[in-house]
């Protein structure tokens, strides 16, 4: 009886957290995102010129379901639209209600603090899109998702929320009718090759589905981060996710994963030939496979602030190509950054509280996984903990991204060492105890886990 007590007061606890959060994180927010026209704007390797004097701004209104819409108060010359179909078409990752619980625990909600995990699936995300679909692929209906009216939304924002609030506390909640803004449209005539994009476009979003089966899912992530010591309701840090989505993909079933892998830097070294091992796992046995590497370097970029010395090294990798973002933020706020223009750092935002969406349904809807209104944050704000992301499709690609990288470590670094390293040879050859490639059953090694242990009580985990 006392358990069955102690089980019915966590329900009430989670329903009442989840209706303070409802509240806190649906508010119709209404901001500005000023961009300059004469100065260039990069989005995770691509470049965009305005090419007009004076500024612009994006005005947006986030509703308590996801939707945007952004109005641009004058009419712009240049590449405008081009640089929105491409932020609009990155994998937006958000805080979410009603999904089914959590595993352990009585949540049905990670707002509030599962921001990092969230960041970490968008970085994941950018990775496999760049696998599936490449740089080039932009979503064809991006630039359709924008046309709501403010006045209606504002309505419904607080119809939802009053709902939302009272079921939260008589636990009858009812099933919420998804919006597809599509339906009813005719259907875009699409050649195999637009086809085969849009099937893994859906398939990537249905990996980070919030349910226990989803590879990527808050439900899985939360399962590999308890071999760390964190349950569902903890927040995490960026390199404990670094960790943690590198053993999901490394758990990952589905055969169209099996060409992927993840390598996490250790003590801000990138080791080549451990790296190299992963990409060619099967190197000796005949086997010609090679697996394309998501390469997860946890930095600090200073002590309690962040140096602003390592400003033109952050704007160098996210011009790169391989860069696939940066899990990064305030301190308890994890943002996802994914390009800059002058000082200040563009990013996605996994702050709003919207509705579960069924991933495994036919033609689930699209839209709240697509976010049309990017954020602008100067660097000086940025917290110095963070875990760079870079994608390598060959052995190749990654011994020519190691070039370029270390090249703009040297020629950024003012201190006398630079933020990590690229070393050849294997982790084993510097006097470590294993190989990062070892057969094991944990998460984290036991030299892993005294470190986390030791940083676990920090806004952020230092490696």
């Amino acid at each position: 009886m006392e358990a069955t007590g102690t089980d019915e007061v966590e329900k009430i606890k989670s329903k009442f957290m989840s209706a303070w959060h409802n509240m806190k994180y649906s508010w119709v927010l209404k901001t500005k995102t000023y961009f300059s026209r004469s100065s260039p704007v990069f989005l995770l390797g691509k470049c965009y010129h305005f090419k007009t004097d004076g500024t612009y701004y994006i005005q947006h209104l986030t509703h308590s379901n996801g939707s945007n819409f952004d109005k641009i108060n004058t009419e712009i010359s240049g590449n405008v639209e081009e640089f929105r179909k491409d932020f609009i078409s990155r994998i937006w990752l958000t805080y979410r209600e009603e999904f089914p619980q959590i595993k352990g625990s009585a949540l049905t909600t990670d707002c509030g603090w599962g921001c990092t995990l969230r960041t970490g699936q968008m970085l994941l995300a950018q990775g496999l899109m760049l696998h599936f679909l490449g740089r080039a692929w932009v979503w064809p209906d991006a630039l359709d998702i924008d046309n709501s009216d403010s006045e209606s939304w504002t309505a419904n924002t607080v119809k939802k929320l009053t709902a939302s609030f009272e079921a939260s506390l008589t636990a009858e909640r009812e099933p919420k009718i998804l919006s597809n803004h599509h339906q009813g449209t005719l259907k875009r005539n699409c050649d195999d090759s637009e086809m085969r994009n849009e099937v893994y476009h859906r398939k990537i979003i249905s990996w980070f589905g919030d349910s226990p089966l989803a590879a990527f899912g808050l439900h899985q992530l939360i399962e590999y981060g308890k071999k760390s010591g964190k349950i569902a309701g903890d927040w995490y840090g960026p390199a404990v996710v670094a960790h943690i989505l590198r053993k999901a993909v490394e758990e990952a079933r589905d055969p169209e994963l099996q060409g992927v892998t993840v390598y996490v830097a250790q003590d801000c070294t990138v080791y080549s030939s451990d790296v190299i091992d992963r990409q060619c796992p099967f190197m000796g046995s005949g086997k010609a496979d090679t697996k394309a590497v998501i390469i997860l370097v946890p930095v600090r970029l200073g002590g309690e602030r962040t140096n602003m010395d390592y400003l033109e090294f952050v704007k160098g990798i996210l011009s790169l190509e391989y860069c696939v973002g940066i899990i990064g933020g305030k301190p308890k706020q994890s943002y996802y950054f994914a390009g800059f223009q002058d000082d200040s750092l563009i990013y996605m935002d996994p702050h709003y509280c919207q509705s579960f969406v069924d991933v495994s349904i036919k033609d689930f809807p699209l839209e709240s996984f697509h976010c049309p209104s990017p954020k602008k944050m100067s660097f000086k704000k940025m917290d110095p903990s963070c875990t760079i992301g870079f994608y390598c499709r060959t052995v190749q690609d990654f011994e020519k991204a190691s070039e370029e990288i270390t090249k703009m470590l040297k020629s950024s670094s003012k201190e006398k060492y630079p933020l990590f390293t690229f070393v050849k040879g294997h982790s084993r050859d510097y006097d470590f105890a294993s190989s990062p490639l070892r057969e094991e059953n944990d998460l984290f090694s036991e030299d892993e886990k005294k470190r986390l242990k030791r940083f676990s009580t920090e806004e952020f985990v230092l490696l």
